[in-house]
């Protein structure tokens, strides 16, 4: 388990494998590497992030995981699995399920909403960005790549 403060003031834990926490997992967070490059967007507001949201009343994370991602990025996924949990002790305290999977489909022409769609950078571009949501910048980020790298390799 790492525990670190994040930029906002938070307490946080970063596990891989299953919740020690107990706490229901109805954020995402989905962390995919492709032929070199990282699956990424840009939020409007925040800037550079990796793909993830909430999960819709009656809705699986495993679909929010999936819908998140077209959403913000216009690539279809599937085979997705869970292989971290990122717990912040906000007020109340939340949990966010990390994902990877396969990228079946990148659609270029779709309806932008919250981002400005998909973001490909490598690990140097990734490393050099000065557009990072501060999402990115904390010490977990480093962690979960580090993860996808060693155990998903490439897509």
């Amino acid at each position: 388990m790492l525990k670190f403060e994040d930029l906002q003031g938070a307490n946080v834990e970063l596990t891989f494998g299953p919740n020690s926490h107990q706490i229901e997992s109805r954020h995402v967070l989905v962390i995919i590497k492709r032929d070199e490059h990282w699956l990424l967007t840009k939020h409007r507001i925040r800037g550079i992030e990796f793909p993830g949201g909430k999960a819709e009343p009656g809705e699986t994370i495993e679909q929010a995981a999936i819908r998140e991602t077209m959403e913000e990025t216009g690539v279809t996924i599937e085979n997705v699995h869970s292989f971290a949990e990122y717990v912040v002790f906000t007020e109340p305290p939340f949990c966010k399920a990390v994902f990877t999977g396969d990228i079946t489909h990148v659609e270029n022409d779709f309806t932008l909403m919250e981002t400005e769609g998909a973001v490909w950078m490598t690990d140097a571009e990734l490393n050099a960005c000065k557009e990072l949501s501060f999402h990115m910048k904390d010490r977990g980020m480093g962690e979960l790549r580090k993860w996808v790298e060693a155990n998903d390799g490439t897509n």
